[in-house]
């Protein structure tokens, strides 16, 4: 087990994965094709799985297992506490479940109280006490589940939660609060193990710990053991468990030795305020960041986790005192040193023990057999294999993958392996795994423990492809199979720091004295040294060379690289050298040197093999090269200030993304830009002083970004049929929106903001075939196409802070055919917008802060066509003269009608308002 604890250990958890993230409570007759089904719908599409059960189980009193399921698989719970909710017996049964649930695991309940007042949900009164009255003749001889019930009701009433009351308030906005606070809760949430076994005891202490400690701060505990035994994994429950509390902020610092190690205390300082504080603050010194923690967090109250800790000064730049925190914090420290913890008054502790031998069995099993029946002729084996791996989750975890799938023979032949391994010696259990991997996956592996650890999946693919000239995607999946490699839920490739040592420790075995004979160098010393010395041999195949936080000048000749025939791929970052390369090998496959000291690359480097070249931010002027890069497929110059001219891309036949961001000095770019059929992203952003883009026919260009360019006067007719993301905002010189030649249907969202185009042409947009969300902000004077509201499939358009805004009349019999959502905000309306028929059934029309606006003007209701029976969600909401006529006879028009901030007259009810009543939800 992890640590000893015994029965009577109490405490709250979350649960550690789930099939389904939100459970629905609800009464169907009551609100499941209204309120439940918009919450839903609403839920599922932001992408949260959510559960609703079907209309035919809710029936008698009892769950069923499938349901039980569903309740106990759900991180958080939303009952929808109806009128009618509580005279189902199924309902106030499933409701007991749920709370249940809620203080053995630490699920996250989330009441809405719908068309109810929670005192008499809390009291049993109302509606709610007159079906306990009923349900209590029924229950006569079992008043303890009468007695759950009530229990039950109260609870929920006393938690925080929502309370819906029509007439108040926006049904779809009050959808729309939940689901924000159900997405902040799950994304809050970490993925803890595949298998978390062995984890409960030792989150129910943890957490039972985190309740001591001083009265004048943070609650600290420090979390230790040896590496691989579970530490971080222990550290995610936990977190997991306590973030539903109310804290005003949360941050969880993962691997806190190895970013210190690479970036420096004061980038450990930056992610706490960036999480806690939401605010990009980078301190100027630790000192500095200090002194903000104190200042800033002493009267929040925070949840923080520091996890692989290895040195003082960390502590000391984070977490110095719990003094520095407010009343009710909580923060969690893991390390396998335990003299670091008293140094910073981390008085209690917890020490993380080995998994005991039916844990361990379960693990190995679950990991092996991925929870599928189990031959028992494997029994003996799998016995001998946990005996081996000595209760280390993470050697069982990476033993159980290796050997999966595999016969009875091969996991004798693997004990065979292990009984020459001393105990305790996790480092060769783990190489076990590695000696099993083919060679070119054994290759892959080394590359990421040594230089990649940590790289997003697109770079490492991007790196590694070009590398060995294939796709390495099946390679890397095994790695990921194996538990040798991770792929987080933001799609960053990680490795356990004890696989990373192992990977490393084999290339340095390669040459204990000599790092120039070795095939990969990541350490800044080894490879300062090789390239001062000049001792570069054709050994050396990777260079990856990052001096975050070393200013040391690199004091060079230039002539490092020469005898580096062999070497593949130089990434460079964050160095200051003392002079330009005198020459580069031509092997390499990828090139990237972030502030790279030249204008131009040595005259005689002929990279034939190049895949990949980044030159983020350097002196580079010009790329010329005299061949053709075949295998070139990123091309990236961001930030190049003296880039003066872009290259001819028609060298670089199989290129894929093209980047020239923030390049001041660029005026125009190549003609072959524009005529490049494999290109799929191309880049400009914030070249201040581009005036021009070739014609654009590029088929297979998915993204095409060229905001803030504000000199660019024109675009040339552009045909990207395949185009996804196009952004041109902030073009302030941009005097008309580009010809689109050919239809495209997989631009669906189009945003324009800040730009000075007069009209928005028919010609254009009549091929945008698959745009369905349109955003005007920030326009001046601008004409809208006259079908784009009848012809284009429009479901949603907002205009905002367009001071010119000019709508297009609709024609006798044509409506807006498909828009839902029509906003309109801050925009000075010429003309009366219902005049221009700008009204349909289902619609959800919302005009705010419009200056001119005659909404009211006369006949501009009466005119509406007899087939418009709801105006949904109609809003004014600036101080305007409110001219009442004619709307005596129309008010059933509307469903939803909000007058706010209005100068109203006092006859305002002796206008027409006498049928104000019959409006379902009205406010003024």
């Amino acid at each position: 087990m992890f640590g000893q604890i015994t029965s009577s250990d109490k405490g709250r958890q979350i649960p550690m994965s789930g099939t389904y993230q939100v459970f629905l409570s609800f009464r169907g007759s009551d609100t499941r094709f209204g309120f439940t089904g918009n919450l839903y719908k609403a839920l599922t599409d932001r992408g949260i799985h959510t559960f609703i059960d079907d209309e035919e189980l809710q029936r008698g009193d009892q769950i069923t297992p499938a349901l039980m399921k569903a309740i106990q698989e759900s991180r958080i719970a939303i009952p929808v506490l109806s009128t009618n909710y509580a005279s189902s017996s199924f309902c106030l049964e499933e409701l007991t479940h749920i709370l249940h649930r809620s203080n053995s695991k630490g699920m996250l309940v989330l009441p809405v109280f719908y068309e109810v007042d929670p005192s008499d949900v809390r009291h049993w009164k109302g509606s709610y006490g007159d079906a306990l009255a009923k349900h209590e003749e029924r229950l006569k001889h079992n008043m303890d589940k009468l007695q759950s019930w009530k229990d039950a009701l109260s609870e929920v009433a006393n938690l925080s939660g929502y309370h819906f009351k029509k007439g108040y308030q926006y049904e779809y906005k009050f959808i729309e609060k939940i689901v924000e606070q159900v997405s902040k809760q799950i994304n809050l949430c970490l993925h803890v193990a595949d298998y978390p076994v062995g984890l409960e005891s030792a989150t129910f202490r943890v957490t039972d710990l985190l309740a001591l400690g001083t009265d004048d701060g943070a609650h600290m505990v420090g979390i230790h053991g040896m590496g691989g035994i579970g530490k971080s994994t222990l550290a995610r429950a936990v977190y997991n468990n306590l973030i539903a509390d109310n804290f005003d902020g949360t941050c969880f610092i993962a691997n806190v030795r190895e970013k210190s190690t690479k970036h420096g205390l004061e980038y450990l300082q930056s992610i706490l305020f960036s999480e806690i504080l939401k605010e990009d603050i980078i301190s100027p010194s630790c000192e500095k960041g200090v002194s903000m923690i104190k200042e800033r967090f002493q009267r929040k109250k925070v949840l923080l986790v520091l996890d692989d800790v290895d040195d003082f000064k960390q502590l000391k730049a984070c977490v110095g005192s719990p003094s520095w925190f407010g009343l009710g914090s909580k923060i969690i420290i893991t390390t396998r040193d335990t003299q670091l913890l008293p140094k910073c008054h981390i008085k209690i502790t917890y020490e993380v023990e080995t998994l005991d031998n039916n844990d361990a069995l379960r693990l190995l099993t679950l990991t092996a057999f991925k929870g599928k029946e189990v031959d028992s002729r494997y029994k003996e084996v799998l016995n001998r294999v946990v005996t081996y791996a000595s209760g280390l989750p993470l050697a069982l975890e990476v033993i159980g993958s290796n050997l999966a799938e595999k016969s009875i023979q091969n996991w004798e032949d693997a004990i065979d392996q292990y009984k020459r391994i001393p105990p305790g010696g996790i480092q060769n259990i783990l190489k076990v795994s590695f000696d099993a991997l083919e060679e070119k996956e054994q290759s892959i592996f080394l590359d990421i423990a040594c230089c990649f650890n940590g790289y997003r999946m697109i770079e490492v693919e991007n790196i590694l492809g070009a590398h060995y000239g294939c796709n390495i995607k099946p390679h890397l999946e095994v790695l990921v199979e194996k538990s040798l490699l991770k792929l987080d839920h933001n799609y960053y490739y990680t490795m356990h720091d004890l696989i990373e040592d192992m990977g490393k420790n084999i290339v340095n075995q390669e040459s204990s004295d000599e790092p120039a004979e070795r095939s990969r160098l990541w350490s800044g010393k080894d490879i300062i040294e090789v390239l001062e010395e000049n001792k570069g041999t054709s050994k050396i195949k990777i260079i990856c060379l990052d001096l975050s936080i070393n200013e040391e000048m690199i004091e060079w000749n230039g002539k490092g690289f020469k005898k580096m025939e062999k070497l593949k791929t130089l990434i460079i970052k964050n160095a200051n050298f003392s002079k330009a390369p005198k020459c580069l090998p031509n092997s390499l496959r990828v090139l990237e040197w972030e502030a790279y000291p030249s204008g131009y690359l040595p005259s005689d480097f002929l990279p034939k093999k190049l895949g990949v070249c980044n030159l983020p931010y350097s002196h580079i002027k010009s790329f010329q090269l005299d061949n053709k890069l075949m295998h070139l497929t990123v091309l990236n110059f961001r930030g190049c200030k003296f880039l003066e001219e872009t290259p001819d891309v028609s060298y670089f036949p199989n290129l894929k993304e093209l980047s020239f961001d923030c390049c001041k000095k660029l005026t125009t770019i190549h003609c072959s830009v524009g005529f490049h059929d494999k290109l799929k992203i191309l880049s400009a952003a914030n070249c201040s002083n581009l005036k021009s883009f070739p014609p654009l026919n590029l088929p297979s260009l998915q993204m095409l970004f060229i905001p803030e360019c504000s000199s660019l006067e024109s675009l040339s007719p552009i045909n990207l049929s395949s185009i996804r993301a196009l952004e041109l905002s902030g073009c302030s010189s941009l005097g008309s929106f580009p010809e689109i030649t050919e239809k495209i249907n997989n631009l669906d969202e189009l945003e324009l903001r800040e730009l000075s185009i007069a009209e928005l042409p028919w010609a254009s947009f009549q091929n945008l075939c698959g745009l369905f969300k349109l955003h005007l902000y920030r326009f001046g004077a601008v004409q809208l196409p006259s079908k784009i509201f009848t012809e284009l499939g429009l479901i949603t358009f907002k205009a905002e802070f367009c001071e010119g805004l000019h709508c297009p009349d609709l024609g006798v019999g044509e409506e807006l055919s498909t828009v839902r959502f029509l906003t309109i905000s801050y925009c000075n309306l010429s003309d009366d917008i219902f005049d221009k028929g700008f009204q349909r059934k289902g619609m959800r029309l919302e005009v705010g802060f419009t200056f001119q606006v005659k909404v009211f003007q006369s006949g501009s209701i009466n005119e509406a066509r007899g087939d418009i029976r709801v105006l949904f969600g109609f809003v004014i909401s600036f101080p305007l003269e409110f001219s009442v006529v004619l709307l005596h006879h129309h008010m059933m028009l509307f469903s939803f009608l909000t007058i706010s901030g209005c100068n109203l007259s006092d006859d305002l009810f002796d206008k027409g308002f006498q049928r104000f009543a019959r409006v379902k939800h009205k406010t003024v």
